[in-house]
């Protein structure tokens, strides 16, 4: 992923974020979050800032979009994988578009129970939102842990394109 991690650095523009941006990918899709500068607010309200880091990333999005699509293009012509973009502004982060995958699943009747109870107390309005709903919990409540697997992922990835490129055979 390092590869696409680096394309994608190379080719984006140097004024668009104040950092490199954060860019994850997985089987399907690749995601791209820059930070923008916060911009100066003289109202110290709450509501005027978030207003105004809204403000921000809007003006972004309309003004890189035909840039942005480009990119993208070429990226998923490059990768094989839809290119979806984001951005953060202070506190205030937002994803543009991106892919909203179907994964199934069998869950025996105790895992379906904890589905049908967040539906039937509103928290979700369907299993599927119920299902979503908790994978977010886990990776909020559990986001080291995961992050220490990916992590660990990357390097057995690493560690497997690093090996032979082809086998010697015995000298006879």
């Amino acid at each position: 992923m390092s590869d696409i991690h680096g394309w994608l650095i190379g080719r984006l523009p140097d004024e668009w974020f104040e950092a490199e941006p954060e860019v994850t990918v997985d089987r399907e899709e690749i995601v791209v979050v820059g930070t923008l500068p916060t911009p100066d607010v003289e109202d110290t309200g709450e509501a005027a800032h978030r207003g105004a880091e809204a403000g921000r990333i809007k003006r972004f999005r309309e003004d890189t979009r035909q840039q942005r699509m480009r990119i993208a293009d070429e990226a998923e012509r490059r990768f094989g994988r839809k290119v979806a973009w984001g951005a953060q502004c202070g506190e205030t982060r937002e994803l543009f578009t991106n892919l909203s995958i179907p994964v199934m699943t069998r869950l025996r009747q105790p895992e379906r129970q904890v589905l049908d109870t967040l539906v039937a107390a509103g928290v979700a309005r369907s299993r599927s939102e119920a299902l979503a709903w908790s994978v977010r919990l886990v990776a909020e409540h559990e986001g080291d842990w995961i992050a220490e697997l990916q992590d660990a992922l990357t390097a057995v990835h690493e560690a497997r394109r690093a090996g032979p490129s082809s086998r010697r055979k015995p000298a006879s």
